[in-house]
This record gives C-alpha cells, sequence and structure tokens, in this order.
C-alpha cells in the first residue's frame, strides 16, 4: 500500500561517538557560510525598496513608485532590470556550483568554502562602490559564485563532520546562518534607511563583506572531513581526524573500516555526473532534483527577497515595511531553532508534513485577505488592524517554512548521497535550487502585477503537491550513517524497485536490513 512509507531505521549501525567540542566549533564555523547566502536574501529587498537606490539604478520603477495610491498596487514594482538585480545572483550560483563540485572532490571541502568567502568578498566591495547598473550586476554576479561554492560546500561538511544521531542538528547549523544573516540584513536596512544623505543603500551592500570576511577566515583553520581525506589519499591523516573528532577514547575502526569501503567503491566511479543517471541512484537523483524544485515553489523566496517591497505593495509606508520584514526574519530565526532541537528526535517526514500543512494554510488566508481588500484591481488601502492580520499569518507561514522545508531542503539532500556522487549529488542540488531561485526572483514581480492575489493560491497548490510527494516517497533518515543510506531506500516500498542485492555495498551490509512498512 503507498500510503507513505515508514522506515524503521533503528536497526542499522549506530557508530560509537559524542559531540566533542572539537566538532561543535568546526560546525558552528563551516555553518557560518549560510550568513552570506541569508545576508544577500535579506538585503536586497531593503535596498531595493530604498528611494535614493531606486533613483540611481532604475528611474523608471522610482517614478512609478511616485504616483499616488490610485495605481494598481499589485504593479508598481513590476520591472525586468530591478528583477535581474536580485536574480542575477542566483544564475551565477547555479553556474559556479558545476565547478565547485570538481574543487570540492579534488582539493577538499573547506577551499571550496574558502573560494566562496574570498569571492562573496570582491563582489560586496565592487556592489557598495557601484557607480552604475553593469557594476552593480557584476558585483551581484561575484555574490553568485561565492554562493554557489558555499552552497555546494558547506551542507556536505557538515553531514560528513557530524555523529549519524545528531546530523540533523549540525546541518541545520547551516539553515539557521542563513536566518540570522536575513534577520541582520533586515535590521541593517532599517537602519541604513533612516540615513538622510542617501548612501544607506552602499552601506548595506557593502556590509556583506562582514559574513564574506567570516567564512573567508573561518575556513583557513578548519579541518577536512575524514570522507573527503580518505578520497584524495590521505588513509592515516584520516584515522587521526575521525578519532578526534568522534572522542579519543572511542572505537572507531568499524566507522572508519565502513569510510574506506565507501571510498574503493568511489574510486571505481570515473565520471560521476554520468553514474548519477544510474538506475540504482533513482531515488538520490529524484530527491535532488525535486525537494530544491519543491523549496522554492513554497513561495518562501517571495517573502524573503521582496519583504519590504511586498508589504509596501499592501499598504505599509517606508519605515513600517521594513520593520515587518524584521518581524518575519525574527519569526525566520526563532523557528529554525525549533527544528534544530526537534529534527533529531521527530524526524525529517514529520517536520515536512507538519510544516507543509501550516504553510498551506496560512497562504490560503494571507491571499484571502488580500483579495478582500484589493480585488483583482489592486486598488484599495489597508487598515491597521487589518494589515496586522496579514503580517500575523505570514509570520505563521514562515515559522511553518522555518521548522520545515527550510532546513530540510538543505539536510536531506546533503545525507542521501553515497560518497562517489556525493559532490555531483550536492551539486545538483543546489543548480536546480539556484535555478528555481532565480526564475522566481526574476518573475515574481511580473507574477504579481498578473495573478495578483492568486500568487498565493498559486504557491498553495504547489505546497499541497509537495506534501503529498513527501507522505508517499521520501523515507525516514533520522539517526542512519551517510554510508548506509543505501539500506533505506532497499528498504522503501517504491524505491526498493530499482536497487539490487549486489547494489548494498559491503559496509552496508554487515549492519541490519532496514524495514519498511506502508
Amino acid at each position: 500500500m503507498a500510503g507513505g512509507a515508514v522506515v524503521n531505521t533503528a536497526g542499522g549501525k549506530d557508530y560509537p561517538g559524542r559531540l566533542t567540542l572539537f566538532v561543535f566549533f568546526t560546525c558552528v564555523v563551516a555553518a557560518t557560510g549560510g550568513l552570506i547566502f541569508g545576508y544577500d536574501i535579506g538585503i536586497s529587498g531593503g535596498v531595493t525598496s530604498m528611494d535614493p537606490f531606486l533613483k540611481k539604478f532604475f528611474p523608471e520603477v522610482y517614478e512609478k513608485k511616485q504616483l499616488d495610491n490610485s495605481t494598481n498596487q499589485y504593479c508598481k514594482y513590476d520591472n525586468q532590470l530591478l528583477q535581474t538585480f536580485t536574480s542575477s545572483l542566483y544564475l551565477a550560483a547555479l553556474v559556479s556550483s558545476f565547478f565547485a563540485a570538481t574543487v570540492t572532490r579534488v582539493v577538499g571541502r573547506k577551499w571550496s568554502m574558502f573560494a566562496g568567502g574570498f569571492t562573496f568578498l570582491v563582489g560586496a566591495a565592487l556592489n557598495g562602490a557601484a557607480q552604475d547598473l553593469a557594476m552593480l550586476i557584476i558585483g551581484r554576479i561575484l555574490l553568485g559564485v561565492g554562493v554557489g561554492f558555499a552552497n555546494q560546500s558547506v551542507p556536505v561538511y557538515l553531514s560528513e563532520m557530524a555523529p549519524a544521531r545528531l546530523r540533523g542538528m549540525l546541518n541545520i547549523g547551516f539553515q539557521l546562518m542563513i536566518t540570522i544573516g536575513i534577520l541582520a540584513a533586515e535590521l541593517i536596512n532599517y537602519g541604513t534607511n533612516k540615513i538622510k544623505a542617501g548612501y544607506g543603500w552602499r552601506i548595506s551592500l557593502a556590509l556583506a563583506a562582514v559574513p564574506a570576511a567570516i567564512i573567508t577566515l573561518g575556513s583557513l583553520f578548519l579541518p577536512d572531513t575524514p570522507n573527503s581525506l580518505i578520497e584524495r589519499g590521505h588513509p592515516e591523516e584520516a584515522r587521526r581526524m575521525l578519532n578526534r573528532i568522534r572522542g579519543s577514547d572511542v572505537d572507531i575502526s568499524e566507522e572508519y573500516a565502513d569510510l574506506v569501503v565507501a571510498s574503493e567503491e568511489s574510486k571505481l566511479v570515473q565520471h560521476p555526473w554520468r553514474n548519477i543517471l544510474d538506475r540504482k541512484y533513482r531515488a538520490q537523483l529524484t530527491m535532488a532534483i525535486m525537494i530544491p524544485f519543491f523549496q522554492q515553489l513554497t513561495g518562501i523566496n517571495v517573502i524573503m527577497f521582496y519583504a519590504p517591497v511586498l508589504f509596501e505593495t499592501l499598504g505599509f509606508k517606508g519605515d513600517a515595511s521594513l520593520m515587518s520584514a524584521v518581524i518575519t526574519g525574527l519569526v525566520n530565526v526563532f523557528a529554525t531553532l525549533v527544528s534544530v532541537f526537534t529534527v533529531d528526535r521527530l524526524g525529517r517526514r514529520k517536520l515536512f508534513l507538519q510544516g507543509g500543512t501550516q504553510m498551506l494554510v496560512s497562504q490560503l488566508v494571507v491571499g484571502t485577505l488580500i483579495a478582500v481588500k484589493f480585488g483583482t484591481s489592486g486598488v484599495g488601502e489597508m487598515p491597521k488592524g487589518y494589515a496586522a492580520a496579514v503580517v500575523l499569518f505570514i509570520c505563521v507561514y514562515v515559522a511553518g517554512f522555518a521548522w520545515s522545508w527550510g532546513p530540510l531542503g538543505w539536510l536531506v539532500p546533503s545525507e542521501i548521497f553515497p560518497l562517489e556522487i556525493r559532490p555531483a549529488g550536492q551539486s545538483l542540488n543546489v543548480s536546480v535550487n539556484m535555478l528555481f531561485t532565480f526564475v522566481i526572483a526574476q518573475a515574481f514581480l511580473t507574477m504579481l502585477c498578473h495573478l495578483k492575489f492568486g500568487l498565493f493560491y498559486f504557491f498553495a497548490g504547489w505546497v499541497v503537491i509537495m506534501t503529498v510527494f513527501i507522505a508517499l516517497f521520501l523515507p525516514e533518515t533520522k539517526g542512519v550513517p551517510i554510508e548506509e543510506m543505501v539500506l533505506v531506500w532497499k528498504g522503501h516500498w517504491f524505491w526498493n524497485r530499482f536497487i539490487g542485492d549486489e547494489d548494498v555495498h559491503v559496509g552496508a551490509t554487515n549492519g541490519k536490513a532496514a524495514n519498511a512498512t506502508a
């Protein structure tokens, strides 16, 4: 029966080891790679709602914005160049993630993080000093290259360093840093918007150098993961590192042996991009495409990119729109903390399903509230109490995302790939994420103009589809060692047809098979 597989993975191996102080600090430093992504998401929408920025780079939008409220509220920010400013970063991230896969595999995860941080640093300097639109877009492209490298390497690094039973908590540190970056950007926008001289937007854009410097310098002090060291031919160093991250008094021989087996298998794979298409990887390939695809079609980046613009469209003025964005940013951070402390207890599936239901209800309510006030004409005003209700339900929506699709959209793809195709799989995950982030960023203001309040119903429909997809096709992965993940797919009601007994590697066969019930 295909009613949603519940996989009992308790019979799989539970390697000894604890959360050492060393692992905790290395994971915190690595997770700061999420700051650069989050800061950019938060800063873009605030800057594009600032009049001095619009006046300098997008005069058409500025002039349209100055018209009185009889102008269609849905369409006053509809401008392809303005959308290109936001979305160009994500196209660059998409392309760079493919190069990042090779760097991550050949020289290690830490140097991929370093490359991402340094490139982002240069892009931040260009954006802060931008004199024309070309300089602004070039800066955005460099920021995108940085995001592509960081997003490709950081989730994999965290998943490989963490003990299996705490992998969810430590990996979600990446998403937590993204939310902190978003909140910091929104607070900075709120402050710089008050600068009367009109250069506040430069400070907002240039301060992206701070999170970039943190990950650039921090990555220099990070060790590489045992998985990467074995893969690159340093077995003794890998053994010492595994001993250090699991605790000096722990017997690591079984985990190390399984890592070596996985590495030997990975060396047989000469073309990971070709091999990822093999039948036995069909489940992982599907998840690497569908999870980031669905993550963007939750509509979250509509809220996070364009929050100030969206709130101003809904009738909030200047500072009020930025403050509303700060409120959603705070909700995002605290709700992500909920996920940090529950993901390894409740599991991935429960958070996905609960979060999806919560997002669906809140999107339907927000769409209806906007429809009642603005209708299809886009003409109308929103009383304070009514506007507060809109913000409240947007916050309910953000909370649902922040403890489900937000962190899990990065966690699950980073933990399901075997070593031989892991960099390629994570690059595919990042590139699909960035492709649809680009599409949404480029199209949102135009979609808002044409779909009006129906835009929220559009995303609600996708939330229904993705929630059903998770219920049917994603098995539970909590607590399962990465190198044994094949047992989870082998035990699933649907994916087991793609995996033969010969596809279960030697290390995994030493554990007990996962039992699936549907």
